[in-house]
């Protein structure tokens, strides 16, 4: 497997101070610095960012990133993509320097999503401070997950499965929606293809996974003490496990903040299944004080 782990995402946003206090306060990230004076960076593991958020008149995405071995890999990823005739885009040493990464290339996958591969990553080796949170769980797994929204399942799921070699763990087929679950290393799922959704932002969300449950309740609290909407409440999912709950991100975009993910320690020998429901309990739309008790 020439994929890693999910390495850092990207963002466009109109509401990069919003995403400032956020992250932050809300979240337990660790802002830091990055070469672009205009945008929010945030860490909380040793790596110099996850997440960028850079102004933009419109919400999106900049890039997902994810992290190869070396330059040797990077260069046969390219040769993979190439031959099933993806348009691939080197980067310069300069945009590499401004990702502190050593290289990359860019590309798009079937829905248009902007897609980067890189490799060594420009670590600052500064300690890590999350005053809020006791610790995050990257390591070998990385950044966490990324649910992306399509138009056509099938295309995409094919391009991730195929192409970038990513493991389909499990689907889910209700009504009109589809969903599927895919993974590149221990972590259950670290793409998620979603269609028949409302596509007012590319992502449906992103998930961290922190390294306590109580990490996640106090994060809830946090959201509610805030006034930050949980859009669904404390669950435990069918497929990977986590305990976790949803909050709304500065733009129209989830947050999921979860705790105890499985891990498949051998993903090529992981089978594929399909889940009836997301949830063994909890997971619903979380009240807000106009709805009641």
């Amino acid at each position: 497997m020439s994929v890693l782990s999910l390495g850092y995402v990207r963002l466009a946003s109109p509401h990069v101070d919003e995403w400032r206090k956020f992250a932050t306060d809300v979240l337990g990230f660790m802002p830091t610095h990055g070469p672009d004076a205009t945008a929010a960076y945030f860490r909380w593991d040793n790596y110099p960012y996850r997440l960028v958020v850079s102004a933009a008149d419109a919400a999106g995405v900049d890039a997902i990133g994810f992290e190869v071995v070396d330059d040797t890999d990077l260069r046969a990823q390219v040769s993979r993509l190439e031959e099933a005739g993806v348009a691939v885009r080197r980067g310069s040493d300069e945009e590499a320097a401004a990702r502190l990464v050593t290289g990359f290339v860019s590309f798009e996958d079937p829905a248009g999503t902007p897609l980067e591969f890189y490799h060594g990553p420009i670590r600052n080796d500064l300690p890590v401070v999350t005053p809020l949170v006791s610790s995050f769980v990257t390591g070998d797994m990385g950044f966490g997950h990324a649910v992306l929204k399509v138009e056509e399942f099938e295309p995409v799921l094919s391009f991730y499965r195929e192409v970038l070699g990513f493991h389909l763990r499990n689907t889910w087929h209700l009504g009109g929606m589809s969903m599927a679950f895919l993974g590149c290393n221990p972590r259950h799922h670290t793409i998620g293809i979603g269609a028949g959704l409302p596509r007012t932002h590319p992502l449906g969300h992103i998930m961290v996974e922190a390294a306590t449950i109580d990490d996640v309740g106090m994060a809830q609290d946090r959201c509610l003490d805030q006034g930050v909407p949980v859009r669904m409440c404390l669950g435990r999912h069918t497929n990977d496990e986590m305990i976790s709950f949803y909050c709304q991100a500065p733009d129209p975009m989830m947050v999921e903040f979860g705790w105890g993910g499985l891990r498949v320690e051998d993903p090529e020998q992981a089978g594929t299944y399909q889940i009836s429901r997301p949830s063994f309990w909890g997971h619903r739309p979380f009240p807000t004080p106009a709805d009641g008790p």
